[in-house]
């Protein structure tokens, strides 16, 4: 059997991006993923010490994956787009970035001051220099929608995680839509079943193999009181995605190094997606350590796919 624990491996350069490289920032933390024009670009989450609409997502790139530009602007805003986009301004955080044909689409778990979230806002860029809003797409509470890269027997699908964050439980669903826009045909799709996500679970962006779609997931538990967060896989049926057909019951990563550790938030590391070279058999994981820096870990696809169908 395939041990699931063995097969990532940490960078030599963690953290690869740290706010104490930047005055006035807090946090800079779960990076979302995309090779854009030959280059490796971050959608991060980074909050500010002074920041009056909370976290914003700025754009990070690099020719080599390793060592990053960071644009220190925030990549977008809703609160100047019109209604209701203008109650949509807390915490633009945590996006889940997917390719479809020659457009990036990012969910953007946003948050708001006066009803209930975060919901799903839908987003769509071609160049990561500029970004059309395009309309909510899940109800609240739900943090972590995330696309599938192309349709499934004619229609998109999108896995969801209903809840809010802090104090929920939180399984994993899947829903369809014609367009993008209507979604419906709501599945449940997996609870918590292992110790390391028994208190809640949810997705990023499926990649696809010849063996099923590979999810990367993250799961959280609790001990003594306290949250830790760790990474995993799942796979779902080609044809029919709310079909899990294996998981890995093992953690693939868990907070061991001190920068993840110790930070703004202990014990955490934290995905939002992942990038798959399939010519050298490489997953490269950006992840965000103790909801304070960006690193990275790399391990094989075909031994990640393996512990998920050896573990089912």
């Amino acid at each position: 059997m395939k041990d699931a624990t063995k097969i990532l491996a940490r960078h030599i350069k963690n953290p690869l991006i740290d706010p104490e490289d930047y005055p006035g920032v807090h946090m800079m933390f779960n990076p979302s993923p995309a090779l854009y024009d030959g280059k490796t670009i971050l959608l991060i989450s980074v909050v500010k010490f002074k920041n009056k609409y909370g976290g914003e997502t700025w754009v990070a790139e690099s020719a080599d994956g390793i060592n990053f530009t960071v644009n220190q602007n925030p990549f977008f805003n809703l609160y100047d787009k019109e209604y209701p986009f203008t109650l949509m301004n807390k915490h633009l955080i945590d996006n889940r970035l997917t390719k479809i044909d020659d457009t990036y689409y990012l969910i953007t778990p946003v948050g708001n001051w006066d009803y209930s979230s975060p919901c799903g806002v839908l987003g769509k860029t071609k160049d990561f220099k500029t970004y059309e809003v395009m309309d909510i797409i899940t109800a609240p509470p739900n943090r972590g929608a995330s696309l599938f890269p192309e349709k499934i027997n004619g229609k998109y699908y999108k896995l969801d995680r209903p809840g809010s964050g802090t104090g929920n439980f939180g399984d994993i669903w899947i829903s369809s839509s014609p367009d993008l826009i209507h979604w419906g045909y709501y599945r449940p799709v997996i609870r918590p079943y292992a110790d390391w996500n028994s208190t809640k679970m949810g997705p990023t962006p499926p990649i696809k193999t010849d063996k099923g779609w590979l999810v990367i997931i993250h799961g959280c538990t609790i001990s003594c009181g306290s949250y830790q967060y760790y990474i995993g896989a799942m796979l779902l049926d080609l044809s029919d995605p709310s079909r899990v057909i294996g998981k890995t019951y093992s953690y693939l990563l868990r907070p061991d190094a001190d920068y993840e550790i110790s930070g703004i938030t202990d014990n955490v590391v934290f995905p939002c997606g992942a990038l798959a070279d399939f010519k050298t058999d490489t997953l490269k994981l950006y992840y965000g350590a103790a909801d304070t820096r960006i690193c990275l870990a790399e391990g094989s696809i075909k031994d990640i796919v393996t512990a998920c169908l050896e573990e089912i």
